[in-house]
């Protein structure tokens, strides 16, 4: 019951014009999908979290979205569990798993949300959990960062990362958003107008620079259409990132930012004693 009462809301919210279609997405992404972009997620995971392997882990995927890092780590060895709220997401990592671990019970798929403080405490323990660009987009930011943090068990880490806050510029975004999701023709007026910038100018600089293989294994072209739509959209500074678990008695590991521009901050805590 709380399963369908989870898709029903997703999907009137999207009616709604309040929620990005994530999971359509990603579908469209796993069509590109190949060895060297599952190979780039599993660095981007061992260079975070300063590991060489995850083996006997269990890792906790929050926000899934298209399964991409669910796989990664269960390449590395963990047990995996991933839920996401859009049913699109759950269904894509379930045609990841389907493909590349079939029947395997050390990787467990869900629909659920973060915000559903009851869920989150029955999961049980995780020595990862990893939620990347994802608790912005909950329409409750700073209860998803609590929730996420719930999982992690003692000496455990927390992978998360959060769009920057960049005052009026993420104003102007958060508007851009809201726009695209009313209907499809504002879709289209708002990929033209910003396809120059999002799209053009970012593959020409990579391309001089000699950066064409994207980060994390991720696309271009499906980036800067989860960034024109990405709605929920929230923001942070780093600092209130690490200062909000600093006072759950979470330690910084590693941070990644993205130099006060565009885009994640990203950050690996591990969990200490509760102050």
């Amino acid at each position: 019951m709380e399963v369908l009462k989870t898709v029903d809301q997703a999907e009137l919210e999207v009616k709604r014009g309040e929620r990005f279609q994530f999971g359509k997405n990603w579908q469209r992404f796993l069509k590109i999908l190949n060895d060297e972009r599952i190979a780039e997620a599993e660095k981007s995971l061992q260079q975070m979290l300063e590991i060489e392997h995850l083996q006997g882990k269990r890792f906790l995927d929050i926000g899934s979205g298209s399964g991409l890092f669910s796989l990664a780590a269960r390449r590395l060895g963990a047990k995996v569990h991933s839920f996401d709220y859009d049913p699109d997401s759950v269904a894509c990592t379930q045609e990841l798993k389907s493909q590349y671990f079939p029947n395997d019970s050390h990787w467990i798929i869900e629909q659920g949300s973060v915000l559903d403080t009851d869920y989150i405490k029955s999961l049980g323990e995780f020595d990862i959990v990893y939620s990347w660009g994802v608790l912005h987009h909950t329409g409750a930011m700073w209860q998803a960062l609590e929730n996420a943090s719930l999982p992690v068990s003692r000496r455990g880490l927390l992978f998360v990362a959060i769009y920057n806050q960049q005052g009026w510029i993420s104003n102007y975004w958060k508007k851009v958003k809201e726009f695209y999701n009313k209907n499809i023709g504002l879709q289209l007026i708002t990929i033209f107008v910003h396809l120059p910038y999002l799209f053009l100018l970012r593959f020409l600089v990579r391309a001089i620079t000699g950066r064409l293989k994207n980060e994390r294994g991720m696309s271009i072209w499906f980036d800067m259409l989860d960034w024109l739509g990405g709605y929920p959209f929230e923001v942070a500074k780093p600092e209130e990132i690490c200062i909000f678990y600093r006072r759950q008695g979470f330690h910084l590991l590693n941070l990644k930012t993205c130099a006060g521009k565009q885009g994640c901050n990203e950050f690996v805590f591990l969990k200490e004693n509760a102050l």
